[in-house]
C-alpha cells in the first residue's frame, strides 16, 4: 500500500469497526470502576485487539489494570494511551469509556498500516487518571521507555487537534480541635470545621490575585461526624491548575 494512501485506508478501518467500538464504549460507561479497580474495563479494553493478534502484557507497569498491547515490528514505537477509570458516585462524566473505545479504535487502524509505515502499535492501558496518577507511575516504571510519541483522544465541547494540558499539583488538609457535645458544652469544643470554613474563604478570596492560568478548586472530605458533636476533625482536598508547573510552587 502506497504511503499516501494510508490515512485513507486507516478511516476506512475505523468506520468498518465504529458498531464494536461503540459498543465498547457503551459496556464500559455502563459498568463504572474507580482507580486502581478497573478490572473490568480493563478486560473489556483488551478484547478487540487481542482477537486482532495484538501481544497483550497485563497487567503491567506494576498496576493490576494496567495492560500494554502490541502489534508490529516497525522501529518506530507509537504508544496509544486509553483510559478507563470512573468518578466516584457519579460515573463516566468525564467520557472515559469513549476514550478507551477511541484508542483502541486508533490501535486497530494503525494496526492495518504498521508494517508499511515501519511501526510498532502499543496501545496503553492506562489506568487512575481521575486519582492516583496511572500514567506518572506507568512511566516511571518504564511503560514508555520504548515510545517515540503518545497520543490520546479527549472528549470535550470543541474539537482541538493539540491541547494543551494544565500542570496540577494536590493537597490534603487536615484540621484538629477537641470534640464536645454541640448543645451540653459547647464552649469546651475547639471547632475544626470552622477552620475549614476560615481557608476556604481565605482561598475565596486569593482567588482575584490569582494569574490567568491559574486555578484553585476543592472540596470538604470531612466536616464532622454528627451534628450535636463539635468537630474535632476535619479536612479538605484541594487542586492546584496553571499553565506552568512553576507557578504551583
Amino acid at each position: 500500500m502506497p504511503t499516501a494512501t494510508a490515512p485513507d485506508h486507516v478511516e476506512d478501518i475505523v468506520r468498518r469497526r465504529g458498531a464494536d467500538l461503540v459498543e465498547l464504549s457503551h459496556a464500559i460507561h455502563a459498568e463504572p470502576e474507580l482507580a486502581f479497580a478497573e478490572h473490568r474495563s480493563c478486560a473489556k479494553a483488551q478484547a478487540l485487539v487481542a482477537e486482532r493478534g495484538f501481544e497483550i502484557t497485563a497487567p503491567a507497569g506494576r498496576l493490576d489494570t494496567a495492560f500494554r498491547a502490541d502489534f508490529g515490528s516497525g522501529p518506530l514505537v507509537v504508544g496509544v494511551c486509553a483510559e478507563y477509570d470512573a468518578l466516584p458516585e457519579i460515573g463516566h462524566a468525564c467520557g472515559h469509556n469513549i476514550i478507551a473505545a477511541s484508542a483502541v479504535g486508533t490501535a486497530l487502524a494503525l494496526a492495518e498500516v504498521a508494517d508499511e509505515l515501519g511501526l510498532t502499535v502499543a496501545l496503553l492501558g492506562t489506568p487512575a487518571e481521575e486519582a492516583g496518577g496511572g500514567k506518572a507511575l506507568l512511566l516511571e516504571a518504564g511503560a514508555f521507555d520504548d515510545v517515540a510519541v503518545a497520543v490520546m483522544a479527549h472528549p470535550g465541547p470543541s474539537d482541538i487537534a493539540a491541547a494543551r494540558s494544565l500542570a496540577l499539583s494536590e493537597v490534603i488538609v487536615s484540621y484538629r480541635g477537641k470534640e464536645s457535645h454541640a448543645a451540653v458544652a459547647p464552649y469546651l469544643g475547639v471547632n475544626a470545621a470552622d477552620a475549614v470554613t476560615v481557608a476556604q474563604v481565605a482561598v475565596a478570596v486569593l482567588r482575584q490575585q490569582l494569574a490567568p492560568g491559574q486555578l484553585v478548586h476543592g472540596i470538604v472530605t470531612d466536616g464532622g461526624q454528627a451534628v450535636n458533636v463539635i468537630p474535632g476533625r476535619a479536612a479538605m482536598q484541594y487542586a492546584m491548575r496553571a499553565a506552568e508547573s512553576e507557578s504551583l510552587r
